[in-house]
């Protein structure tokens, strides 16, 4: 009855059950895999935020394949204003109800059933999914660690088929939080130029570098076929608004054939709503309020990460440029899904594993950095007694 795409395995993991055990116990347990910047404890502006929606021009209905302009112009604005001398043509920007969205897109217009993508490994898992719903195969290519995180090139070239059609790039990663470097960058143009090949680049945690320095983004990459994926929901710290786009930048004749194709896709599901478009400056604005809150927070976790972890020797942070998460590598006692369990169990913690990243080995554990401090203070000193103990 269902289709073969779906055919996922459904059942709860061992990690997923323990969490149900011990919320069913009753336990009150420390989250340190915290993602959703709406439950994280920051000041919102919501009457701003609110009133933005409320729009009497919402009341009419004005399907726009690409988004409204004024949503679009708004986007290019914060390319401007963010990105200091990267101008982004509004005409360019494909507006979407999420990064999953906007995949799904890119995905369509460029893949035959079977077709390849290039993705990074470790990663976000969300790929497996939108590969499978989109009839794609995904085939990794590792990201290596040697003082900082660096794409394997060799491996890179030693991946690529008659079938693949696009390279995936995320900058910053997630979780690894290292970002593209400019020799990096020439090199994957180089690389899509060679094989034809177009670059999909996701920047969601693009505006969150530790260090403060601003790195460049690739929604003006003129040098290969790039579509670029960001949104509100990192951006702003929105997630519930629904508001993400795709930017399409390269070579021109490539660039028109794309943004023709993408309408008509776009056109035959118009999943974007007039209230939040209609917001969109609006909320794009929010950005100047919540980021700062953000990178506080980042950095004051991370700092009182690096206090603990200078206190015991069993467990290390790996180098972090941006984004909202650190990666720790651990001592490989037992897998990591079994010492997260531990945790779990022991102290009533949540981390998450290394596997569900994609790391390629155990001794690895997740935490998100947009924790709320107390908890992660918490949390974190009862998660190294257990790695220590």
């Amino acid at each position: 009855m269902f289709s073969h795409r779906t055919d996922w395995k459904l059942t709860p993991n061992r990690f997923t059950e323990a969490q149900r055990e011990v919320s069913a116990a009753g336990f009150e347990v420390l989250d340190l895999t915290v993602s959703n910047p709406t439950r994280a404890g920051l000041a919102y502006d919501s009457e701003t935020i609110l009133g933005a929606l409320a729009r009497p021009e919402a009341m009419d209905y004005d399907p726009q394949p690409r988004g409204l302009r004024s949503a679009r112009e708004a986007v290019a604005a914060y390319y401007r204003e963010q990105h200091e001398g990267f101008d982004v043509d509004p005409d360019a920007i494909v507006l979407t109800t999420s990064t999953s969205e906007g995949y799904s897109y890119v995905f369509r217009l460029l893949c035959n059933a079977e077709d390849e993508i290039l993705v990074p490994k470790p990663s976000y898992p969300l790929f497996e999914f939108l590969a499978d719903l989109q009839d794609v195969k995904l085939v990794p290519y590792p990201l290596l660690y040697d003082h900082g995180w660096q794409i394997d090139f060799p491996s890179l070239y030693k991946a690529v088929s008659h079938r693949t059609r696009a390279v995936v790039v995320v900058h910053p990663n997630n979780p690894t939080g290292s970002y593209v470097s400019d020799a990096e960058r020439s090199a994957l143009n180089a690389f899509c130029a060679e094989y034809g090949l177009a670059l999909m680049v996701d920047e969601v945690f693009l505006d969150y570098p530790h260090d403060g320095a601003a790195r460049a983004t690739f929604a003006v990459n003129a040098e290969a076929l790039t579509f670029t994926l960001s949104g509100l929901s990192k951006i702003s710290g929105l997630p519930q608004m629904k508001l993400a786009w795709v930017t399409t930048s390269g070579p021109k004749d490539k660039v028109s054939a794309a943004l023709e194709r993408l309408e008509v896709i776009a056109d035959t599901y118009l999943s974007m709503n007039a209230p939040v478009q209609l917001a969109a400056p609006v909320l794009l604005e929010q950005r100047r309020q919540i980021q700062p809150l953000l990178l506080d927070r980042l950095r004051a976790n991370l700092e009182e990460l690096d206090r603990q972890l200078g206190k015991q020797k069993a467990c290390e942070r790996l180098d972090v440029e941006g984004g909202w998460y650190a990666v720790l590598r651990v001592p490989v006692t037992q897998s990591d899904e079994d010492l997260t369990i531990e945790i779990l169990r022991k102290v009533s913690v949540l981390v998450h594993p290394g596997h569900f990243y994609d790391f390629p080995t155990d001794g690895y554990l997740i935490v998100s950095l947009i924790t709320p401090p107390e908890q992660f203070r918490e949390g974190m000193g009862r998660v190294l007694g257990v790695v220590n103990g």
